[in-house]
């Protein structure tokens, strides 16, 4: 490719980006809710069950600490070809935006698990044990008082994970998981369509940005109050 082919973004089909970026959209937002769905009880299970903390189960928290940590070592592009059987059983197919989400899912829950446990980890145990002191039940410390508390943390927390997730889509265009991360694939690699790859990459990285400060403001203004 010469130069003016890529300036002139010759082999740009704005059409097809502007499906891809709605592809990644539906992709981002699918995941994040089942991440935010499942993360968010395993992040609580592993701070109440943790030595030390108000459900103690050492044995419960060490299983569930194995298998975050085996998910989140796990390369995601690795995850992606393991889960196929699975995704497969899930949604019927391995590809399209479909077959992106349980993978995303499996790969972010986790995550957003451990970082969970270690926002709730910051709350002052003065609250939970005035809490508990006035008889509040674990029910109603978790959602009267952890949660509340946190809620500035888990903000910044879901912000880093829907930032991971925009990466995660990226990489699920190498096993054809639509979005802007196939088109990058498809065409940016495997043809060297530059000019279809700086495009992706501007706009996933214009992506990240307004994620991330929306999700800085939120917290802020939430720590404020």
């Amino acid at each position: 490719m010469n130069f003016q082919e890529i300036f002139t973004f010759a082999n740009v089909s704005w059409p097809e980006i502007g499906g891809a970026t709605i592809d990644t959209f539906i992709m981002l937002g699918i995941s994040l809710v089942f991440t935010i769905l499942l993360g968010l009880p395993l992040g609580i299970a592993l701070y109440l069950t943790a030595p030390g903390g108000i459900y103690a189960k050492p044995k419960l928290y060490a299983f569930l600490s194995f298998i975050v940590n085996v998910l989140r070592s796990l390369p995601f592009i690795i995850l992606l070809i393991l889960l196929i059987p699975v995704t497969l059983l899930i949604t019927g197919t391995s590809i399209g935006v479909t077959g992106a989400i349980p993978p995303l899912v499996f790969g972010a829950a986790p995550f957003f698990g451990r970082l969970v446990e270690n926002v709730l980890k910051e709350v002052d145990k003065g609250v939970i044990e005035a809490s508990q002191a006035m008889g509040a039940s674990t029910k109603q410390i978790i959602f009267k008082v952890l949660l509340p508390e946190a809620l500035p943390g888990l903000i910044s927390a879901a912000t880093v994970t829907t930032v991971a997730l925009v990466s995660y889509t990226a990489m699920s265009g190498v096993i054809g998981g639509g979005g802007l991360g196939d088109l990058a694939v498809r065409y940016g690699y495997q043809r060297f369509q530059t000019d279809v790859m700086i495009v992706t990459v501007v706009l996933l990285l214009i992506l990240v940005q307004v994620l991330q400060t929306i999700g800085d403001r939120v917290s802020t203004r939430l720590r404020r109050k």
